[in-house]
């Protein structure tokens, strides 16, 4: 299986191609999340798409500390590959696993007797909490799946291959539109059915990402590592990025419960602009992972330089593509919104119409969200999950601040902009703290040409002497 060094070669090809797949991938993602609510709006209602609504960032939550806890435990996985030391990368792989599983059990027993009360606490409609209930249910039970595959994925991201990936995507993406066909639509199992497709998908693309890793023969560890110090190295990134995505989560939670306050139609536009939120972020999230891996692997081979200079390729290409995708969802918006909600269905002008003006306000402001994600991801892949974890405090606060206070001035019209506030919050640390530690890199390589010139010095001296 290919396997690609990122310390060698065009930062910005190098940035590009890998993440190509990814995006494709998070295309074939997105598709069958989307296909889960066109499917379900359709043939069930809006009634059944504010149910999906309601939980989406409740949903969101527990997929994304599973996500944020692979991610932080591949990234010694990439370090250490960059140093081109098997040993200590079968170490990684082999406490990546043991946390993975660990963590999975730690998070399902916390968060899956919660889930009623928490509904409660968003204020889901009474009409709709019954298949709220029971699609949450089936998520959270599926993140056993959804960590087998994520964690799987990150280790063949670390070793720079993201095809695989790709592919294990694609298969997914196809066995879930057509499993969704047949359960919500053939066999009527309803909200549920559609939860269950999901997480069967989910577990196909993991046993595609398995069989891939396997073949990673040399990599693979013999044995348990038996050193704490890696499994401790991993839950240092793992859990503040987890906690992040618990941050934003809980935001978010907070600002769907200001949004349950006005309705079942403006939830349903709401839910609606949330399922493109996804398509928005495509390019982002996956320029993101491909910054955490090349920071990650030029880091470990302390070649301080490229990251400076892969940094900057990535930025431009970032607010490039944002603008991009800003003019085509401004113009097209309607038409992808139609997707979701169907003329037919009761109340369907008037969602959206709400989920219109969500959707535009997010366009104009797309590039401050391109920017967190290229600044976040690359100050993970420099081993430094606290800085992010403080981004997300501070996005968590101004999501809660505007869900709050924006309202009691500006009723449901108050609620359209928070999001961009949310980004704002974030940004606003992220990048004046990458270019400290940039500077810091600075320091680091004046050190070691300084010392690279006095070993310099002293080998001719003694040669000197010698002769």
């Amino acid at each position: 299986m290919k396997v690609k060094d990122m310390t060698k070669g065009n930062e910005l090809k190098l940035i590009i191609l890998f993440s190509l797949p990814l995006m494709l991938g998070n295309i074939f993602q997105q598709l069958y999340t989307v296909c889960d609510t066109i499917i379900v709006s359709r043939h069930l209602g809006v009634k059944a798409l504010a149910a999906i609504g309601c939980c989406d960032w409740l949903t969101w939550m527990g997929i994304a500390v599973v996500t944020g806890l692979a991610q932080g435990f591949s990234i010694p996985v990439s370090h250490a590959f960059g140093t081109h030391d098997k040993s200590n990368v079968q170490k990684c792989i082999s406490a990546l696993v043991v946390n993975a599983i660990i963590s999975t059990v730690v998070l399902l027993a916390i968060i899956y007797p919660l889930l009623p009360r928490i509904l409660v606490l968003l204020k889901t409609p009474v009409d709709i909490m019954d298949r709220a209930l029971a699609y949450t249910h089936v998520i959270y039970i599926g993140l056993f799946a959804t960590m087998f595959y994520n964690a799987l994925a990150s280790i063949l991201r670390a070793f720079g291959n993201s095809k695989t990936p790709l592919h294990a995507m694609i298969i997914a993406s196809i066995c879930n539109v057509g499993l969704d066909v047949l359960f919500v639509m053939g066999l009527e199992w309803g909200i549920i059915g559609a939860g269950v497709a999901t997480v069967i998908a989910q577990i196909l693309a993991g046993c595609f990402c398995l069989y891939h890793v396997l073949k990673l023969k040399e990599f693979m560890p013999n044995s348990i590592c038996r050193d704490l110090s890696y499994y401790m190295n991993q839950f240092r990134l793992g859990i503040p990025m987890a906690l992040q995505n618990v941050l934003i989560a809980i935001g978010g939670m907070v600002l769907t419960s200001a949004v349950n306050r006005y309705g079942t139609y403006f939830l349903a536009g709401f839910t609606a602009m949330n399922k493109l939120y996804g398509v928005l972020e495509i390019s982002a999230v996956s320029y993101g992972y491909a910054m955490v891996t090349y920071t990650g692997q030029n880091y470990g081979a302390k070649r301080y330089d490229r990251i400076k200079s892969g940094v900057k390729k990535v930025v431009l290409l970032s607010l490039a593509t944002s603008i991009l995708i800003s003019i085509i969802l401004w113009f097209f918006g309607p038409l992808f919104l139609s997707c979701f909600i169907s003329n037919t269905s009761q109340g369907a002008k008037e969602a959206m119409t709400y989920g219109l003006t969500f959707l535009r306000c997010l366009t104009i402001f797309l590039p401050i969200l391109y920017m967190l994600h290229a600044y976040r991801s690359t100050i993970q892949g420099l081993s430094n999950a606290f800085i992010p974890m403080v981004s997300g405090l501070f996005e968590l606060l101004m999501r809660i601040s505007g869900a709050l206070v924006l309202p009691i001035f500006f009723g449901k019209s108050g609620l359209y902009p928070v999001e961009v506030l949310a980004w704002v919050g974030a940004v606003v640390i992220l990048i004046p703290s990458y270019y400290h530690m940039e500077r810091n890199f600075q320091i680091v390589s004046e050190k070691q040409l300084t010392n690279c010139f006095m070993e310099n010095k002293i080998r001719t001296y003694i040669r000197q002497r010698r002769l």
